[in-house]
């Protein structure tokens, strides 16, 4: 299995990025996605995830109405649209695969992960 996220970089506060996310290698479909983040010095943090048909998505409080994510079954991938970008918001970001389905949080719950990408919103 591969999770390949991609997307990230540096971008003034207020701006916006796109990630995406290509799996491989597993039943994708049937796989609840999250991203998930990890700034320095921090631990790794919730951040959003989707069911498997896209039907919902859930987000941390701190990017509810700026962040989006979404998901293309047909061609396995997931993306976190990034808009009204904060200095807060830097961190290394990465998505993971859930073989559960509903609401997934919880990294336990996530048993593959992509590398990750660096976003850095500078202010």
């Amino acid at each position: 299995v591969q999770l390949q996220a991609s997307g990230g970089g540096l971008v003034q506060a207020g701006g916006s990025l796109r990630l995406s996310c290509t799996a491989s290698g597993l039943t994708f479909s049937r796989s609840v996605m999250g991203w998930f983040r990890q700034a320095p010095g921090k631990e790794r943090e919730f951040v959003a995830s989707i069911t498997w048909s896209g039907g919902s998505t859930f987000y941390v409080d701190s990017v509810k109405g700026r962040f989006t994510i979404s998901r293309d079954n047909a061609k396995k991938t997931v993306a976190l649209q990034m808009n009204g970008l904060k200095p807060e918001d830097t961190a290394v970001y990465y998505c993971a695969a859930s073989p559960y389905s509903g609401f997934r949080q919880f990294q336990y719950e996530y048993n593959y992960w992509g590398q990750g990408t660096q976003v850095t919103v500078s202010s």
